[in-house]
C-alpha cells in the first residue's frame, strides 16, 4: 500500500511539474501574441505528438515524452547579411540552413506587418522570453506564500534546544570521553531553555544573526547575555574554537569557522510575502551554488551510481527523482498530514524556482541565451549611435546554434545520467 501511495503521488506531482512548464511557455506565448509575433506552435512534451487541435494560427498540443515543452515563436533568426564573402565557413553554412529552413514558412506578409520576433524592440524581446522564467518565479512565490503564510515554515530561535557538552576530534564516535575538553557553550555555563539576547554587546533577534556571529568570531573572545526564565543572565566569557561547518550555501562542503557548540529550537513561524521574498533569496543563491556545480555533482553521481555509493540528499536530482521524493513524504508514517502538504507544496514551489533560475543561465537554448542575445544587439546599436559609427544590424542568433546543440546535448546526456540514477539508486529522505 504505501509503494502504491509512493507511486500515486509521485504521479500527481510529476503533473503539476509538467503543468508548470506548460505556464512557463504560456509566459512566453501570451506577451508574444500581444507584441504581434506570429506563433505556429505551442506544445507540451517532446516527440511524436498525441493530440493536437489549431485555434487561429497556433496549433496546441501534447506529445508522447512529457519532459518539457515548447513555443515556437516565427523569426527567431534574422535574415542573413546580402552580401556574402568569397569564403564560407562551415559555421556560416550551418546558420544558413537552419535560417532557410525557420524562412520556408515566414511570408512576405509577416515582415510587412513585423509579425517576425527579431523585429520586435529589445524590451519586447525582453519581456517575451523572461515571461517563461517569470511564470516560475510567480507560481514558486504563491506557493510559497500559501505555506508561510497558513501553516508557517519551521525556523531556528535563539533559544537554546541542545548544548555540547565537549569538543570531539574523532570523527569516528559521538560520545564524549573524559578526555575530550569542554565545549566553548558548556564552559560558559549555557543551559538549555536559554534564549541568547547578545552576543559581544550586539544585541541578537534572530539564530541566523546569532550564527553569523558566531562563525565570524573564530577563536576570539565570546561574551553571552541569555535570558534564563525572565532573568537577564551574563554567562562566562570563554573564547569560541575554530572547526569545520557546514557552509550556508552549499551543505556539502565545510568551512573553517567559529563554533560555540550549541544547537537551536525549532518554531513553526508564519509570515507574509517579505518573509517568503527573503527565504526566496536564501533559496536563489543556494540554488546559483548548485547549478555552477551541476556538471560536477552529475558527474559524481554517475561514478556512484556505477560503484554502488549512496545518494547524498544534497545531490542533483531529475523530475522523476523530485516526483519520487515528494511521493515519499506523503506516504511517509513519520509526517502529519499537515507537514505532508506543506512539504508537498513547498518541493514544487523549490522546482519552480529552479527551473526559473536555471532557464535565466545566458546561454542558448535556454532562454537566458535568448536575452544575453537580445542585450548584446541593444548594446552594439546603442554603441554605434553614441560614437556615430554605421549603425549594426541584427544579432545574427542563428551563428550560435552550435552553442545551443552543444548546451542541449550536455542537459540531455545529464537528464538520462539522472534519471537512471534515480531508478537504480533513488535519494531516500527516510
Amino acid at each position: 500500500m504505501e509503494t502504491l501511495t509512493v507511486i500515486g503521488f509521485a504521479i500527481a506531482f510529476f503533473a503539476l511539474i509538467m503543468a508548470s512548464v506548460a505556464l512557463h511557455e504560456l509566459g512566453h506565448m501570451v506577451p508574444a501574441k500581444l507584441f504581434g509575433v506570429r506563433v505556429p506552435k505551442y506544445f507540451v512534451g517532446f516527440g511524436p505528438t498525441i493530440w493536437s487541435r489549431t485555434r487561429g494560427e497556433t496549433e496546441y498540443g501534447v506529445k508522447w515524452f512529457p519532459l518539457g515543452g515548447y513555443v515556437r515563436l516565427l523569426g527567431m533568426y534574422p535574415p542573413g547579411p546580402d552580401g556574402r564573402p568569397s569564403r564560407r565557413t562551415r559555421l556560416a553554412e550551418f546558420a544558413d540552413s537552419a535560417r532557410a529552413a525557420e524562412w520556408e514558412e515566414i511570408t512576405p506578409t509577416d515582415v510587412a506587418d513585423g509579425r517576425l520576433f527579431y523585429q520586435k524592440k529589445t524590451w519586447q524581446k525582453l519581456v517575451v522570453m523572461a515571461g517563461g522564467p517569470a511564470m516560475n518565479l510567480l507560481i514558486a512565490f504563491v506557493l510559497l506564500l500559501l505555506v508561510t503564510g497558513l501553516y508557517g515554515v519551521q525556523r531556528p530561535q535563539t533559544t537554546i534546544a541542545f548544548v555540547q557538552p565537549c569538543i570531539i576530534t574523532d570523527a569516528t564516535r559521538t560520545e564524549c570521553t573524559a578526555a575530550d575538553p569542554s565545549s566553548p557553550a558548556a564552559l560558559a555555563g549555557l543551559q538549555v531553555g536559554d534564549r541568547v539576547t547578545s552576543f559581544n554587546g550586539v544585541p541578537v533577534d534572530t539564530y541566523a544573526q546569532l550564527s553569523a556571529l558566531i562563525r565570524a568570531n573564530l577563536d576570539k573572545e565570546a561574551r553571552l547575555v541569555v535570558d534564563r526564565a525572565g532573568a537577564t543572565v551574563e554567562l562566562v566569557p570563554v573564547n569560541t574554537v575554530i572547526t569545520g561547518v557546514a557552509d550556508n550555501l552549499d551543505p556539502e562542503r565545510r568551512i573553517s569557522a567559529g563554533w560555540l557548540g550549541v544547537s537551536p529550537e525549532f518554531e513553526l513561524v508564519r509570515g507574509g510575502p517579505g518573509q517568503v521574498l527573503s527565504d526566496m533569496w536564501t533559496m536563489s543563491q543556494q540554488s546559483a551554488v548548485a547549478l555552477v556545480q551541476f556538471p560536477v555533482k552529475v558527474w559524481h553521481v554517475v561514478v556512484g551510481m556505477v560503484t554502488g555509493q549512496p545518494r547524498s540528499l544534497y545531490d542533483p536530482i531529475s523530475i522523476l527523482g523530485a516526483s519520487t521524493v515528494a511521493g515519499q513524504v506523503v506516504a511517509s508514517a513519520e509526517v502529519t498530514l499537515p507537514e505532508k502538504v506543506a512539504t508537498f507544496t513547498s518541493l514544487l514551489a523549490s522546482v519552480n524556482l529552479f527551473l526559473a533560475l536555471f532557464n535565466f543561465i545566458p546561454l542558448p537554448p535556454l532562454d537566458g541565451g535568448h536575452i544575453a542575445g537580445a542585450v548584446y544587439e541593444w548594446v552594439r546599436r546603442t554603441g554605434a549611435r553614441l560614437f556615430k559609427r554605421r549603425p549594426y544590424g541584427f544579432f545574427d542568433t542563428a551563428r550560435l546554434l552550435p552553442v545551443a546543440y552543444a548546451v542541449g546535448a550536455l542537459l540531455l546526456l545529464s537528464g538520462v545520467a539522472l534519471i537512471l540514477a534515480d531508478i537504480v539508486s533513488p535519494v531516500q529522505i527516510f
